[in-house]
Formats: structure tokens, sequence, C-alpha cells
């Protein structure tokens, strides 16, 4: 089966060829046949030129594109050059090499996509709220796909070429929605326990602050993209409880008081009610739509 290890890369000079030449050597003492291809995504350095010299094919973007973009050109590369079993991995050496034989051998043994995970079992060397959010969106995920997973967004993972053929179409959350993806396929989902290494801090998020905001911003899209009958029935479900209490008290009034008053009360309740059930049915028309 044909290999392709393909790595996105934006302004990696410093360490494109040192994580090229790892893989190669990891490679060059299996049996697999394998290519490893590189997306510049518009680097303004040597991140190309280097990664070449490395013996990497390499494709670039004429200008940065951002992460999901670079990984929507790196599925249709390698499915061009009809890839049996793609392995996703990043340029800046947080993931070991020495792992990718295993995902490959999950691959062989029947899984369609295996995940590095960091987390479990795994062992994670970025920030404390790095890990929190990761935690956070395992449970989501976990709930959704009805599947145990500790770690959504390691971007080290393999994959089959139908893995590689689902459609991707968010622009923050490539990595989840390739995942939530394959678990609605019922295709196989498994992961390995790795150990990390620290690198850089990371060019996508400022602080710890906004990645949190950005991750929990994203549950929610989740949530209303892959799953609008509970995103919606939980809002639409909240202002309909709101409204019945409101709507209760008033009853109690009249019984304990024998006055019928109160109409701003009784006026908001009925809206409260019907905005509710307006987002509920928002949310089966949402469902009916969903891809």
């Amino acid at each position: 089966m044909k290999v392709i290890i393909t790595i996105p890369a934006y302004n990696e000079e410093k360490t494109i060829g040192k994580v090229i030449n790892s893989i190669k050597e990891v490679m060059n003492s299996t049996k697999h046949k394998y290519e490893i291809l590189v997306v510049d995504d518009g680097s303004a350095d040597n991140t190309k030129k280097i990664a070449e010299k490395s013996g990497a094919i390499v494709y670039s973007h004429k200008r940065n594109k951002g992460l999901a973009e670079t990984f929507k050109t790196e599925m249709d590369l390698c499915l061009k050059r009809q890839a049996d079993i793609i392995i996703h991995t990043d340029a800046d050496g947080q993931y070991p090499p020495k792992y990718i034989p295993l995902l490959i051998k999950e691959i062989e043994n029947g899984a369609d996509l295996v995940l590095g995970e960091r987390f479990g079992k795994g062992k994670y060397s970025g920030s404390l709220m790095n890990k929190i959010g990761n935690i956070a969106f395992a449970k989501v995920f976990s709930n959704l796909l009805n599947i145990k997973i500790n770690d959504t967004t390691t971007g080290f993972r393999a994959f089959t070429q139908e893995v590689a053929k689902l459609p991707i179409i968010n622009n923050f959350t490539y990595t989840q929605e390739q995942l939530i993806r394959a678990g609605k396929a019922k295709m196989k989902i498994i992961s390995i326990p790795i150990t990390t290494e620290k690198t850089r801090k990371s060019k996508l998020f400022k602080n710890p602050f906004s990645y949190a905001s950005k991750a929990w911003i994203n549950i929610l899209r989740i949530y209303r993209d892959f799953a609008p009958l509970k995103f919606f029935g939980f809002f639409g479900g909240f202002f309909i409880l709101t409204g019945t209490i409101i709507g209760i008290f008033l009853i109690y009034n009249v019984i304990i008081t024998g006055r019928i008053g109160h109409l701003p009360l009784t006026i908001l309740s009925a809206l409260l009610i019907l905005i509710g059930l307006q987002i509920i049915l928002f949310g089966f028309l949402a469902d009916m739509k969903k891809e």
C-alpha cells in the first residue's frame, strides 16, 4: 500500500528539515512505499527550499490561506497521488515520527481513522489551558458520536482514502469535522497514546484565553451544525421552561388571591413559550437540511 505523509507548513524553516529527515529515518526502516508531501501555505521564508532539499514533494500556495484550506489541498493532492494511507502530522516537530508505523499498522488492521492521543493514556507537553480545552472538546465529541475519544484536536492521525474524501467545510475545526463526519459515517475510529515533544508557541492563538474562547464557540458551532436538535432544543427548552414557570406563578397567584392580573407577566409568559417553540422548530428544520 502507498503511504503519503503530509505536512502543512507556514514559515517553518527552522524545523521542517529536521522533521522530514526524522520521518525518512523511521520510514526507511520499514517496508512501506511512502512519499512525504509538504503543502507550503504561502511561506515568506525558506520553508519550500529546505523541504525540497530534504527530499519532500512540495506544493505551494501563492498566499497564506490558513490551516483548513491547506488541509483541503493536502487531501486533494493525496487522492490524486493515489495514497492508500495518509498520515497527517505537523511541521514543528510536536509529534515524534516513531509513532507513524503504529498508526499505519492500525489502518492495515482495519481502522479507518487512527488518532495520536495526547491525553488519556498519552502525554501532552502543551499548556494547561489547551489541555482543559481539549478535554472539553473530547467530552462533547464522545457525547455526539457515542465513542470514547480523549483527543479530538490532534493533528497527528492516519486515515484511508475514504476518510480523505469526506467533505470539510469549517475553517477552524477541520480536525474535529473530519472526526465527526467519519463517526457519523460509522467508520472505525481508534486512538493510540503518544508522548509529544515541547515546541514553539502556537501561531494560531495569541494567548490561552484566545484559544479557550474560540474552542467554546466552536463547541456551540459543532452542536449547531451536527446536532441541531440538541442545540436548538436546549435553547428552545430554556425559553419554554422560563415561560412555563412564570405561567405557573400566575396561576398560583389566581388560586391563592382570586385575582386575575399581572398582564405584562402574562404576555411575557406567552412570548417566551412561543419563542421556545419557534426555536425548536428551527432545530427540526436544521436537522432535515444538515449534511
